[in-house]
């Protein structure tokens, strides 16, 4: 009996890890959000060293232009990421009083017909 191909098992399990990785994001609270966020910035950055290492230890041209790709790419979701955790955490900040708003001056022209 023949084993399975590698690129047979390698599409399913990438085929798995999206519908896994779908059915997880959209059942995620949206005050679990900010905190999961970050940890995934923090997952991303370690996908950037890996891509790294994969773009520097590849003899290829095409195993280059993947790495230096997925560096980018990775380089990208951290920095977006880091972003989108920003503007949420602001606005969970509370906002300042408004200051009173100063009276009404005359007019000049009430000041000088008096």
């Amino acid at each position: 009996m023949d084993a399975v191909s590698p690129v047979i098992v390698n599409l399913i399990i990438f085929v798995l890890a999206i519908y896994v990785g779908y059915h997880v994001v959209w059942t995620v609270t949206p005050a679990l959000h900010t905190p999961l966020m970050a940890v995934t910035n923090a997952i991303s950055a370690i996908v950037i060293v890996g891509a790294m290492l994969a773009a520097a230890l590849t003899e290829t041209t095409l195993g280059k232009t993947m790495g230096t790709l997925a560096v980018a790419l990775a380089a990208v979701n951290v920095f977006g990421g880091f972003l989108v955790t920003r503007r949420m955490l602001e606005m969970f900040k509370k906002k300042a009083p408004k200051a009173a708003a100063p009276a009404a001056k005359p007019s000049q022209a009430a000041k000088e017909g008096a």
